[in-house]
């Protein structure tokens, strides 16, 4: 008997239950506004804190939302480079010296290539 109820049945593929029965979380709505023109809401629970800014739907931009303040961009340092570091670790008249160095090295080797 078991095997006629099942028959037919994908298990895992189809839900059978309903939203009959169940309540949703409270809601509160925040509506966004894109620098290119697009207007949307968004749903938030009721406790979350509702950001000021959000991906645009449409286009991915920053979207304000409405009636809110633009926040102020975190100041960040800006991004070490190779040379930043090496002479963070090196002074200027050390890397001369390893630059003299390796040109007598790459000097020396290339004569005896030559000869070779």
């Amino acid at each position: 008997m078991g095997e006629r109820i099942l028959r037919g049945s994908r298990l895992g593929a189809v839900s059978y239950e309903t939203d009959r029965s169940t309540e949703l979380a409270p809601r509160q709505t925040a509506s966004y506004d894109c620098p290119n023109g697009h207007q949307f809401t968004m749903p938030f629970a009721a406790e979350a804190e509702v950001p000021a800014v959000w991906e645009c739907r449409v286009c991915g931009a920053g979207s304000v939302i409405v009636d809110g303040e633009v926040p102020e961009p975190k100041k960040s340092k800006p991004p070490r480079t190779h040379w930043d570091m090496l002479m963070e670790r090196r002074t200027t008249d050390d890397l001369e010296e390893v630059l003299a160095e390796r040109l007598a090295v790459l000097r020396g080797t290339g004569q005896d290539r030559r000869s070779a």
